[in-house]
Protein backbone atom coordinates (compact mmCIF):
# COMPACT_ATOMS: atom_id res chain seq x y z
CA UNK A 1 0.00 0.00 0.00
CA UNK A 2 3.05 2.15 0.10
CA UNK A 3 2.22 3.54 -3.83
CA UNK A 4 -1.44 4.99 -2.65
CA UNK A 5 -0.04 8.11 -3.61
CA UNK A 6 0.27 7.35 -7.19
CA UNK A 7 -3.61 7.00 -7.23
CA UNK A 8 -6.09 10.03 -8.91
CA UNK A 9 -8.51 11.30 -6.68
CA UNK A 10 -11.43 9.40 -7.79
CA UNK A 11 -9.66 6.40 -7.07
CA UNK A 12 -8.87 7.31 -3.25
CA UNK A 13 -12.24 8.24 -2.74
CA UNK A 14 -13.57 4.83 -4.50
CA UNK A 15 -11.30 2.86 -2.73
CA UNK A 16 -11.83 4.44 0.72
CA UNK A 17 -15.76 3.76 0.55
CA UNK A 18 -14.87 -0.04 -0.72
CA UNK A 19 -12.13 -0.32 2.45
CA UNK A 20 -9.85 -1.10 0.17
CA UNK A 21 -7.34 0.98 2.36
CA UNK A 22 -7.84 3.24 5.23
CA UNK A 23 -7.08 7.03 5.20
CA UNK A 24 -4.18 6.30 7.58
CA UNK A 25 -2.31 4.15 5.40
CA UNK A 26 -3.70 7.01 2.35
CA UNK A 27 -1.86 9.74 4.84
CA UNK A 28 0.68 7.84 5.92
CA UNK A 29 1.56 7.36 1.59
CA UNK A 30 1.42 10.97 1.11
CA UNK A 31 3.56 11.99 4.52
CA UNK A 32 6.36 9.55 2.75
CA UNK A 33 6.18 11.28 -0.34
CA UNK A 34 6.25 14.72 0.98
CA UNK A 35 9.22 13.48 3.05
CA UNK A 36 11.41 12.52 0.17
CA UNK A 37 10.04 14.89 -2.52
CA UNK A 38 9.43 18.09 -0.94
CA UNK A 39 12.69 18.88 -0.26
CA UNK A 40 13.36 19.03 -4.20
CA UNK A 41 9.61 20.96 -5.05
CA UNK A 42 9.30 22.74 -2.09
CA UNK A 43 5.77 23.13 -2.29
CA UNK A 44 4.55 22.58 1.63
CA UNK A 45 6.41 25.50 4.67
CA UNK A 46 5.20 23.21 7.41
CA UNK A 47 3.66 19.51 7.39
CA UNK A 48 2.80 18.87 11.21
CA UNK A 49 2.92 14.76 10.54
CA UNK A 50 0.67 14.22 14.58
CA UNK A 51 -2.03 16.33 13.26
CA UNK A 52 -2.37 14.82 10.03
CA UNK A 53 -2.54 11.77 11.31
CA UNK A 54 -5.07 12.36 13.94
CA UNK A 55 -7.20 13.51 11.69
CA UNK A 56 -7.40 10.36 9.13
CA UNK A 57 -7.20 8.31 12.43
CA UNK A 58 -10.62 10.33 13.52
CA UNK A 59 -12.07 10.04 9.70
CA UNK A 60 -11.21 5.44 9.75
CA UNK A 61 -13.51 5.83 13.13
CA UNK A 62 -16.17 7.02 12.03
CA UNK A 63 -15.94 5.18 8.81
CA UNK A 64 -15.10 1.64 11.03
CA UNK A 65 -18.77 2.87 13.06
CA UNK A 66 -20.94 3.80 10.43
CA UNK A 67 -20.89 7.69 11.17
CA UNK A 68 -18.67 9.25 8.55
CA UNK A 69 -19.53 13.04 7.33
CA UNK A 70 -19.55 12.37 3.82
CA UNK A 71 -17.97 10.03 1.43
CA UNK A 72 -14.51 12.54 1.09
CA UNK A 73 -14.60 11.46 4.66
CA UNK A 74 -10.52 10.98 5.33
CA UNK A 75 -9.11 12.41 1.91
CA UNK A 76 -6.17 14.33 2.28
CA UNK A 77 -5.85 18.49 0.72
CA UNK A 78 -3.64 20.97 0.69
CA UNK A 79 -4.40 24.10 1.73
CA UNK A 80 -2.56 27.77 0.75
CA UNK A 81 -1.30 29.57 3.12
CA UNK A 82 -3.51 32.45 2.61
CA UNK A 83 -6.49 30.55 4.05
CA UNK A 84 -7.27 31.06 8.13
CA UNK A 85 -6.84 27.76 10.18
CA UNK A 86 -7.45 28.21 13.93
CA UNK A 87 -4.49 27.40 15.94
CA UNK A 88 -2.27 27.47 12.38
CA UNK A 89 0.52 29.62 11.53
CA UNK A 90 -1.71 32.27 8.53
CA UNK A 91 1.78 33.52 7.20
CA UNK A 92 1.28 34.33 3.84
CA UNK A 93 4.64 33.35 3.35
CA UNK A 94 5.27 36.73 4.42
CA UNK A 95 7.85 37.68 7.28
CA UNK A 96 5.36 40.36 8.79
CA UNK A 97 3.21 37.62 9.55
CA UNK A 98 5.45 34.39 9.84
CA UNK A 99 4.65 33.97 13.37
CA UNK A 100 1.15 34.89 13.62
CA UNK A 101 -1.70 31.93 14.37
CA UNK A 102 -5.23 32.13 13.51
CA UNK A 103 -7.53 32.56 16.08
CA UNK A 104 -10.71 31.31 13.61
CA UNK A 105 -11.58 29.16 10.87
CA UNK A 106 -11.80 30.63 7.17
CA UNK A 107 -15.67 29.68 5.92
CA UNK A 108 -14.25 27.09 3.13
CA UNK A 109 -11.90 25.42 5.91
CA UNK A 110 -15.55 24.96 8.35
CA UNK A 111 -16.91 23.33 5.09
CA UNK A 112 -14.09 20.95 4.57
CA UNK A 113 -13.84 20.00 8.12
CA UNK A 114 -17.89 19.45 7.78
CA UNK A 115 -17.09 16.52 5.43
CA UNK A 116 -13.99 15.05 7.21
CA UNK A 117 -11.32 16.06 4.97
CA UNK A 118 -7.84 15.59 6.52
CA UNK A 119 -6.32 19.34 6.51
CA UNK A 120 -2.46 19.68 5.17
CA UNK A 121 -1.54 23.35 5.55
CA UNK A 122 0.51 25.29 4.59
CA UNK A 123 1.62 25.57 0.98
CA UNK A 124 4.01 27.87 -0.15
CA UNK A 125 2.83 30.92 -1.97
CA UNK A 126 3.87 34.40 -3.61
CA UNK A 127 3.93 36.80 -0.28
CA UNK A 128 0.50 38.17 0.09
CA UNK A 129 -0.39 36.42 -3.45
CA UNK A 130 1.19 38.85 -5.31
CA UNK A 131 3.40 37.04 -8.44
CA UNK A 132 2.93 34.67 -10.87
CA UNK A 133 6.06 31.87 -10.12
CA UNK A 134 5.60 31.96 -6.51
CA UNK A 135 9.41 33.28 -6.39
CA UNK A 136 8.13 35.85 -4.23
CA UNK A 137 7.88 33.98 -1.25
CA UNK A 138 9.91 35.26 1.82
CA UNK A 139 10.70 31.36 2.97
CA UNK A 140 11.52 29.45 -0.35
CA UNK A 141 11.12 29.34 -4.33
CA UNK A 142 8.78 26.44 -5.10
CA UNK A 143 9.46 24.39 -7.91
CA UNK A 144 8.39 22.54 -11.40
CA UNK A 145 7.43 19.00 -10.66
CA UNK A 146 8.30 18.66 -14.19
CA UNK A 147 11.41 20.23 -14.19
CA UNK A 148 12.81 21.86 -10.96
CA UNK A 149 14.87 24.10 -12.95
CA UNK A 150 11.39 26.26 -13.81
CA UNK A 151 9.03 27.42 -11.67
CA UNK A 152 5.49 26.32 -11.21
CA UNK A 153 3.57 29.83 -11.89
CA UNK A 154 2.00 31.69 -8.84
CA UNK A 155 0.51 32.78 -6.50
CA UNK A 156 -0.85 29.07 -6.05
CA UNK A 157 2.47 27.56 -6.90
CA UNK A 158 2.71 25.54 -3.92
CA UNK A 159 -1.23 24.14 -3.85
CA UNK A 160 -0.35 23.19 -7.69
CA UNK A 161 3.35 21.81 -6.98
CA UNK A 162 1.74 19.67 -4.09
CA UNK A 163 -0.95 18.11 -6.60
CA UNK A 164 1.47 17.88 -9.61
CA UNK A 165 4.02 16.08 -7.76
CA UNK A 166 1.54 13.52 -5.71
CA UNK A 167 1.93 14.86 -2.45
CA UNK A 168 -2.07 15.70 -2.21
CA UNK A 169 -4.60 14.75 -4.79
CA UNK A 170 -6.24 17.98 -4.21
CA UNK A 171 -5.89 21.50 -2.68
CA UNK A 172 -7.02 24.78 -1.82
CA UNK A 173 -5.42 28.03 -3.72
CA UNK A 174 -6.80 31.69 -4.29
CA UNK A 175 -6.93 33.53 -7.81
CA UNK A 176 -6.77 37.22 -8.21
CA UNK A 177 -5.91 37.80 -11.87
CA UNK A 178 -5.16 33.93 -12.38
CA UNK A 179 -3.28 32.43 -9.98
CA UNK A 180 -5.30 28.80 -9.56
CA UNK A 181 -5.41 28.47 -13.43
CA UNK A 182 -2.28 29.78 -14.33
CA UNK A 183 -0.14 27.33 -12.12
CA UNK A 184 -2.86 24.44 -12.93
CA UNK A 185 -1.82 25.22 -16.39
CA UNK A 186 2.28 24.73 -15.84
CA UNK A 187 1.60 22.24 -13.59
CA UNK A 188 -0.44 19.75 -15.95
CA UNK A 189 -3.17 19.60 -13.25
CA UNK A 190 -6.75 21.04 -12.89
CA UNK A 191 -7.71 24.58 -11.23
CA UNK A 192 -11.29 26.84 -11.16
CA UNK A 193 -11.65 29.57 -10.48
CA UNK A 194 -15.29 29.97 -9.35
CA UNK A 195 -17.56 32.90 -10.30
CA UNK A 196 -16.67 35.98 -8.02
CA UNK A 197 -19.37 35.29 -5.34
CA UNK A 198 -19.58 31.73 -5.19
CA UNK A 199 -17.17 30.67 -2.54
CA UNK A 200 -16.88 32.65 1.01
CA UNK A 201 -13.74 34.86 1.38
CA UNK A 202 -14.03 35.00 5.13
CA UNK A 203 -10.81 33.70 6.71
CA UNK A 204 -9.10 34.40 3.18
CA UNK A 205 -6.15 36.89 4.13
CA UNK A 206 -7.31 40.08 1.67
CA UNK A 207 -5.22 41.24 -1.59
CA UNK A 208 -7.75 42.77 -3.71
CA UNK A 209 -10.80 42.39 -2.27
CA UNK A 210 -13.41 42.73 -5.99
CA UNK A 211 -10.98 40.68 -7.51
CA UNK A 212 -9.99 37.62 -4.78
CA UNK A 213 -11.56 34.13 -5.05
CA UNK A 214 -11.06 30.69 -3.17
CA UNK A 215 -11.31 27.54 -5.67
CA UNK A 216 -9.61 24.10 -5.63
CA UNK A 217 -7.02 22.05 -7.79
CA UNK A 218 -7.26 18.52 -8.27
CA UNK A 219 -5.24 15.72 -10.01
CA UNK A 220 -8.53 14.74 -11.68
CA UNK A 221 -11.95 16.52 -12.34
CA UNK A 222 -13.84 14.88 -9.56
CA UNK A 223 -11.64 16.29 -7.54
CA UNK A 224 -12.45 20.21 -8.50
CA UNK A 225 -16.25 18.97 -8.64
CA UNK A 226 -16.36 17.68 -5.16
CA UNK A 227 -14.26 20.31 -3.51
CA UNK A 228 -16.47 22.90 -4.98
CA UNK A 229 -19.34 21.73 -3.99
CA UNK A 230 -18.07 21.36 -0.88
CA UNK A 231 -16.81 25.30 -0.49
CA UNK A 232 -19.66 26.62 -2.23
CA UNK A 233 -22.24 29.16 -1.33
CA UNK A 234 -23.45 32.05 0.75
CA UNK A 235 -22.09 32.99 4.18
CA UNK A 236 -23.60 35.58 6.67
CA UNK A 237 -19.94 36.52 7.42
CA UNK A 238 -18.56 37.50 3.52
CA UNK A 239 -21.80 40.43 2.18
CA UNK A 240 -20.20 39.43 -1.19
CA UNK A 241 -21.15 36.17 -1.29
CA UNK A 242 -23.88 35.39 -3.73
CA UNK A 243 -27.32 34.80 -2.30
CA UNK A 244 -29.60 32.00 -3.50
CA UNK A 245 -27.32 30.42 -5.86
CA UNK A 246 -26.39 26.94 -5.44
CA UNK A 247 -24.25 24.47 -7.10
CA UNK A 248 -24.90 20.83 -7.66
CA UNK A 249 -22.91 18.16 -9.34
CA UNK A 250 -25.34 15.75 -10.18
CA UNK A 251 -26.06 18.85 -13.36
CA UNK A 252 -22.19 18.18 -14.35
CA UNK A 253 -23.12 15.82 -16.95
CA UNK A 254 -21.22 14.62 -20.31
CA UNK A 255 -23.16 16.67 -23.39
CA UNK A 256 -22.80 16.14 -26.91
CA UNK A 257 -20.24 18.93 -28.89
CA UNK A 258 -22.88 18.92 -32.09
CA UNK A 259 -24.08 22.79 -31.95
CA UNK A 260 -22.24 23.79 -28.98
CA UNK A 261 -21.11 27.17 -29.77
CA UNK A 262 -17.44 28.39 -28.79
CA UNK A 263 -16.05 31.31 -28.66
CA UNK A 264 -12.08 31.64 -29.72
CA UNK A 265 -9.76 34.11 -30.32
CA UNK A 266 -7.42 34.33 -33.21
CA UNK A 267 -4.24 32.66 -32.23
CA UNK A 268 -1.78 35.50 -32.74
CA UNK A 269 -4.00 37.63 -29.81
CA UNK A 270 -3.14 35.27 -26.83
CA UNK A 271 0.32 36.30 -27.76
CA UNK A 272 1.49 32.60 -27.22
CA UNK A 273 4.67 30.56 -27.62
CA UNK A 274 4.69 28.20 -30.94
CA UNK A 275 4.22 25.26 -28.99
CA UNK A 276 1.04 26.90 -27.23
CA UNK A 277 -0.24 28.52 -30.33
CA UNK A 278 0.81 24.89 -31.84
CA UNK A 279 -1.77 22.94 -29.41
CA UNK A 280 -4.29 25.77 -29.61
CA UNK A 281 -4.64 25.61 -33.38
CA UNK A 282 -4.79 21.60 -32.90
CA UNK A 283 -7.40 21.68 -30.06
CA UNK A 284 -9.97 24.36 -32.23
CA UNK A 285 -9.66 21.81 -34.68
CA UNK A 286 -10.67 18.70 -33.10
CA UNK A 287 -13.70 20.76 -31.35
CA UNK A 288 -14.65 21.52 -34.77
CA UNK A 289 -14.41 18.01 -35.96
CA UNK A 290 -16.76 17.19 -33.14
CA UNK A 291 -19.74 18.99 -34.10
CA UNK A 292 -18.82 22.65 -32.18
CA UNK A 293 -19.68 25.89 -34.00
CA UNK A 294 -16.56 27.34 -33.66
CA UNK A 295 -17.45 31.68 -33.62
CA UNK A 296 -14.23 34.07 -33.48
CA UNK A 297 -14.69 36.77 -31.36
CA UNK A 298 -13.06 40.63 -31.17
CA UNK A 299 -11.10 40.48 -27.72
CA UNK A 300 -9.43 44.18 -28.67
CA UNK A 301 -11.08 45.80 -26.47
CA UNK A 302 -8.75 43.11 -23.70
CA UNK A 303 -5.71 44.70 -24.59
CA UNK A 304 -5.20 47.01 -22.05
CA UNK A 305 -6.26 44.27 -19.13
CA UNK A 306 -2.96 44.38 -17.55
CA UNK A 307 -2.94 47.95 -17.05
CA UNK A 308 -6.36 47.76 -15.48
CA UNK A 309 -6.15 44.80 -13.36
CA UNK A 310 -2.71 46.15 -12.09
CA UNK A 311 -3.73 49.68 -10.90
CA UNK A 312 -7.48 47.93 -9.05
CA UNK A 313 -5.27 45.16 -7.58
CA UNK A 314 -2.68 47.66 -6.24
CA UNK A 315 -5.21 49.61 -5.19
CA UNK A 316 -7.06 47.52 -3.45
CA UNK A 317 -3.68 45.79 -1.84
CA UNK A 318 -2.33 49.24 -0.78
CA UNK A 319 -5.52 49.97 1.22
CA UNK A 320 -6.05 46.30 2.60
CA UNK A 321 -2.34 46.02 3.82
CA UNK A 322 -2.47 49.00 5.24
CA UNK A 323 -3.33 46.72 8.39
CA UNK A 324 -0.01 45.53 8.90
CA UNK A 325 1.59 48.25 11.25
CA UNK A 326 3.74 46.56 13.73
CA UNK A 327 0.72 47.19 16.25
CA UNK A 328 -2.02 44.69 16.38
CA UNK A 329 -0.18 41.61 15.07
CA UNK A 330 2.57 40.50 13.12
CA UNK A 331 6.28 41.23 13.26
CA UNK A 332 6.81 43.98 15.13
CA UNK A 333 10.35 46.11 14.95
CA UNK A 334 10.69 49.05 17.60
CA UNK A 335 11.85 52.51 15.86
CA UNK A 336 13.61 54.82 17.19
CA UNK A 337 11.23 56.18 19.82
CA UNK A 338 8.65 57.65 17.27
CA UNK A 339 5.07 55.56 16.47
CA UNK A 340 5.83 56.70 12.61
CA UNK A 341 9.31 55.08 12.83
CA UNK A 342 7.91 51.85 13.98
CA UNK A 343 5.47 51.79 11.25
CA UNK A 344 8.62 52.23 9.16
CA UNK A 345 10.51 49.67 10.39
CA UNK A 346 8.25 46.84 11.08
CA UNK A 347 6.77 46.91 7.54
CA UNK A 348 10.29 47.49 5.65
CA UNK A 349 11.53 44.54 7.07
CA UNK A 350 8.60 42.49 7.06
CA UNK A 351 7.42 43.46 3.24
CA UNK A 352 9.22 41.96 0.27
CA UNK A 353 10.29 43.50 -3.10
CA UNK A 354 7.21 42.87 -4.88
CA UNK A 355 4.90 43.63 -1.95
CA UNK A 356 6.49 47.34 -1.42
CA UNK A 357 6.22 47.61 -4.81
CA UNK A 358 2.77 46.99 -5.19
CA UNK A 359 1.30 49.21 -2.32
CA UNK A 360 3.61 52.15 -3.53
CA UNK A 361 2.05 51.72 -7.23
CA UNK A 362 -1.36 50.85 -5.20
CA UNK A 363 -1.08 54.18 -2.83
CA UNK A 364 0.10 56.17 -6.19
CA UNK A 365 -3.40 55.94 -8.16
CA UNK A 366 -5.57 56.71 -4.88
CA UNK A 367 -3.45 59.88 -4.12
CA UNK A 368 -4.70 63.40 -4.90
CA UNK A 369 -4.49 64.49 -8.57
CA UNK A 370 -4.03 60.81 -9.76
CA UNK A 371 -7.13 58.86 -8.90
CA UNK A 372 -8.94 60.09 -11.50
CA UNK A 373 -6.28 59.54 -13.91
CA UNK A 374 -5.80 55.83 -13.05
CA UNK A 375 -7.75 54.18 -10.37
CA UNK A 376 -11.57 56.44 -12.11
CA UNK A 377 -10.42 55.24 -15.86
CA UNK A 378 -9.33 51.58 -14.50
CA UNK A 379 -12.77 50.98 -13.22
CA UNK A 380 -14.90 52.21 -16.46
CA UNK A 381 -12.40 49.88 -18.55
CA UNK A 382 -13.16 47.02 -15.70
CA UNK A 383 -17.32 47.82 -16.81
CA UNK A 384 -16.52 47.55 -20.52
CA UNK A 385 -14.70 44.78 -19.85
CA UNK A 386 -17.59 43.06 -17.86
CA UNK A 387 -20.22 44.54 -20.17
CA UNK A 388 -17.91 42.39 -23.17
CA UNK A 389 -18.44 39.50 -21.39
CA UNK A 390 -22.55 39.78 -21.59
CA UNK A 391 -22.46 40.44 -25.13
CA UNK A 392 -20.11 37.56 -25.52
CA UNK A 393 -22.17 34.94 -23.81
CA UNK A 394 -25.08 36.28 -25.78
CA UNK A 395 -23.43 34.56 -28.81
CA UNK A 396 -21.53 31.60 -27.46
CA UNK A 397 -22.09 29.04 -24.18
CA UNK A 398 -18.18 29.20 -23.32
CA UNK A 399 -14.81 30.72 -24.42
CA UNK A 400 -11.91 28.58 -25.29
CA UNK A 401 -8.23 29.87 -24.93
CA UNK A 402 -5.05 29.29 -23.61
CA UNK A 403 -4.92 29.68 -19.93
CA UNK A 404 -1.44 30.64 -20.05
CA UNK A 405 0.80 32.36 -23.19
CA UNK A 406 4.29 30.08 -22.70
CA UNK A 407 4.93 26.74 -20.37
CA UNK A 408 6.94 27.27 -17.23
CA UNK A 409 9.62 29.52 -17.72
CA UNK A 410 12.86 29.19 -15.73
CA UNK A 411 13.37 30.14 -12.34
CA UNK A 412 14.64 33.98 -11.96
CA UNK A 413 14.24 34.27 -15.85
CA UNK A 414 11.72 37.16 -15.38
CA UNK A 415 12.30 38.17 -11.73
CA UNK A 416 14.41 41.37 -12.70
CA UNK A 417 12.10 42.60 -14.82
CA UNK A 418 8.28 43.14 -13.52
CA UNK A 419 6.54 43.94 -16.55
CA UNK A 420 7.32 40.39 -18.44
CA UNK A 421 6.28 38.62 -15.17
CA UNK A 422 3.07 40.92 -15.17
CA UNK A 423 2.33 39.57 -18.91
CA UNK A 424 2.49 36.25 -17.27
CA UNK A 425 -1.26 36.69 -16.80
CA UNK A 426 -2.26 38.55 -20.08
CA UNK A 427 -4.92 35.75 -20.42
CA UNK A 428 -6.30 34.75 -17.01
CA UNK A 429 -7.06 38.61 -15.57
CA UNK A 430 -9.84 39.59 -17.14
CA UNK A 431 -11.77 36.81 -16.16
CA UNK A 432 -11.24 38.26 -12.45
CA UNK A 433 -12.36 41.71 -13.59
CA UNK A 434 -15.52 40.54 -14.69
CA UNK A 435 -16.27 37.88 -12.19
CA UNK A 436 -17.15 35.26 -14.24
CA UNK A 437 -15.92 31.57 -13.88
CA UNK A 438 -12.93 29.71 -15.67
CA UNK A 439 -10.88 26.75 -15.08
CA UNK A 440 -7.52 25.26 -16.49
CA UNK A 441 -8.02 22.12 -18.02
CA UNK A 442 -4.96 19.59 -18.90
CA UNK A 443 -4.07 19.89 -22.39
CA UNK A 444 -1.22 17.90 -23.40
CA UNK A 445 2.59 18.92 -23.47
CA UNK A 446 5.21 20.34 -25.43
CA UNK A 447 8.06 19.02 -27.23
CA UNK A 448 10.19 19.64 -23.80
CA UNK A 449 7.30 17.74 -22.04
CA UNK A 450 6.44 20.81 -20.06
CA UNK A 451 2.51 21.31 -19.55
CA UNK A 452 -0.18 22.39 -21.45
CA UNK A 453 -3.31 24.00 -20.34
CA UNK A 454 -6.65 25.62 -21.98
CA UNK A 455 -8.96 27.89 -20.37
CA UNK A 456 -12.50 27.55 -20.35
CA UNK A 457 -14.73 30.45 -19.60
CA UNK A 458 -18.44 30.87 -18.95
CA UNK A 459 -21.42 33.16 -18.03
CA UNK A 460 -21.75 34.17 -14.37
CA UNK A 461 -22.81 31.11 -11.81
CA UNK A 462 -22.60 28.77 -15.03
CA UNK A 463 -20.30 26.30 -13.55
CA UNK A 464 -22.79 23.07 -13.62
CA UNK A 465 -22.43 23.85 -17.47
CA UNK A 466 -18.71 25.17 -17.31
CA UNK A 467 -17.77 21.94 -15.79
CA UNK A 468 -19.90 19.70 -18.10
CA UNK A 469 -17.61 21.58 -21.15
CA UNK A 470 -14.78 20.47 -18.95
CA UNK A 471 -15.18 17.16 -18.32
CA UNK A 472 -16.02 16.45 -22.03
CA UNK A 473 -12.58 18.13 -23.25
CA UNK A 474 -11.04 15.91 -21.05
CA UNK A 475 -12.21 12.79 -23.03
CA UNK A 476 -10.31 14.22 -25.61
CA UNK A 477 -6.98 11.45 -25.78
CA UNK A 478 -4.31 14.56 -26.84
CA UNK A 479 -5.51 16.30 -23.49
CA UNK A 480 -4.04 13.74 -21.16
CA UNK A 481 -0.80 14.46 -18.90
CA UNK A 482 0.89 11.93 -16.59
CA UNK A 483 1.88 13.43 -13.41
CA UNK A 484 5.94 12.69 -13.02
CA UNK A 485 6.36 10.03 -10.25
CA UNK A 486 10.68 10.61 -10.26
CA UNK A 487 11.52 14.52 -9.11
CA UNK A 488 14.66 15.27 -10.83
Amino acid sequence: MKDLYKLTYSQIKDGLSKKDFTSEELTKSYLTRIESEDSKIKAFLEVDHNKILNQSIESDKRRKSNAIFSDLDGIPIGIKDNICIEGEITSCSSKILANFRSPYDATVVSKLRSKGFALLPRTNMDEFAMGSSTENSAFQVTKNPFDTSRIPGGSSGGSAAAVASNMVPTSLGSDTGGSIRQPASLCGIWGLKPTYGRVSRYGLVAYASSLDQIGPFGNDLNAIIDIFETIQGSDLRDQTSAKDKTFSSKNVTIKSWKGLRVGVMKTEETQSSPSVAKRYEELKTKLANEGAVIKELDFSLFKNSIPVYYVIATAECSSNLSRFDGIRYGLRVEGKGKLDDLYVESRSQGFGNEVKRRILLGTFSLSSGYYDAYYGKAQKARVLIKKQYDTFFKEVDFIFQPTSPTTAFKVGEKTKDPIQMYLADILTTTVNLAGVPAISCPAGVDENGLPIGMQLTANHFDEENLLSYAKMFGEFPETKITLPDSIQ
